[in-house]
């Protein structure tokens, strides 16, 4: 029997990408997206090289000597003696020029200045009484001076030449300066080597007094101008600074005279004052050095030789 109807064809099929495809397709897009969306990442710095600054050069400050209070006290202002020092002294100038010439020829500085002796004020006492003056340690230690100065002393200077009496006055004061900074041996060194040191540093000062002179004595250490003397015959003989030895020689030791002047000069004190003597052809009637000169040229020349020794 044959039917009327027929069925329908069907549609083609649909075209379809195959599903690796897409999805390769996909993730390349999604990649492309990421790519171009993503920041392009900082570039790591680079850090310079650290420069050095080279540390300026300080040099150690040049050594200096030390410093001490220095004082005044007049205990009779109305004494002819004050007024004479007063006007023909700059107080405050000559007691710091005292100070510096007695460091300068004693010692050398150091950076501690261990090797000097640790005074810290000087006190200068004018007052009437005997004699010329003399130094001690104050009551209150030993590493406090105190020089006393006779007033009477002052009056009886002679006014002749005009220097005289500042010259004079410096001296002593130079001289009394020295007992306030040399060493003495724990004590025991002769007291004429003790004033024939301060005797030799006011020589070397240019204040020596018309009065000195060259004798030939007995003996070496009588002291003051006698052993200064000696002294700088010693220093012109073995060389500068040899009176600098014989002082610092004094401080961590008792005096032993055989072991001291052997160890400094090779010889024994009494051969080295026997061959100084010989030196002086007679006693003079006045300060060899100066027996020539006039009286005022002597003191210009003792102004002159105390700014070369502060200078």
């Amino acid at each position: 029997m044959t039917l009327g109807w027929s069925p329908k064809p069907l549609p083609p099929p649909l075209a379809m990408s195959p599903i690796g495809e897409t999805a390769t397709s996909a993730l390349t897009e999604a990649s492309t997206a990421t790519t171009t969306t993503e920041p392009t990442p900082s570039p790591v710095p680079v850090q310079a090289a650290s420069v050095t600054t080279p540390t300026a050069y300080r040099p150690h400050p040049k050594p200096g000597y030390p410093k001490c209070k220095l004082r005044l006290e007049c205990r009779d202002l109305t004494h002819e003696g004050a007024e004479i020092f007063i006007s023909n002294n700059s107080i405050t100038e000559d007691l710091l020029a005292a100070v510096t010439v007695v460091l300068s020829i004693l010692y050398k500085p150091s950076q501690s200045n261990s090797h000097i002796p640790g005074t810290r004020s000087v006190t200068l006492i004018l007052e009437a009484s005997e004699g010329v003056a003399y130094t001690r340690g104050s009551e209150l230690d030993n590493d406090h001076k105190e020089i006393h100065f006779s007033l009477d002393y002052i009056s009886k200077i002679p006014t002749e030449p005009a220097s005289r009496r500042r010259n004079e006055i410096q001296g002593v004061l130079v001289h009394e300066m020295v007992h306030c900074w040399q060493w003495n041996g724990q004590g025991t060194a002769p007291g004429g080597l003790i004033e024939g040191i301060a005797d030799f540093v006011r020589l070397k000062a240019g204040l020596s007094p018309p009065h000195w002179k060259k004798q030939k004595k007995d003996n070496w250490d009588s002291g003051y101008q006698h052993t200064g003397y000696f002294l700088d015959w010693i220093e012109r003989k073995y060389g500068i600074g040899s009176v600098r030895r014989v002082n610092e020689a004094l401080m961590n030791r008792r005096y032993d005279e055989e072991a001291f002047w052997m160890g400094l000069f090779g010889k024994q004190v009494k051969e080295l004052w026997d061959e100084y003597c010989t030196t002086i052809p007679q006693d003079a009637p006045i300060g060899m050095e100066k027996a020539q000169e006039k009286p005022e040229k002597a003191g210009q020349k003792s102004k002159d030789q105390l700014e070369k020794v502060l200078d």
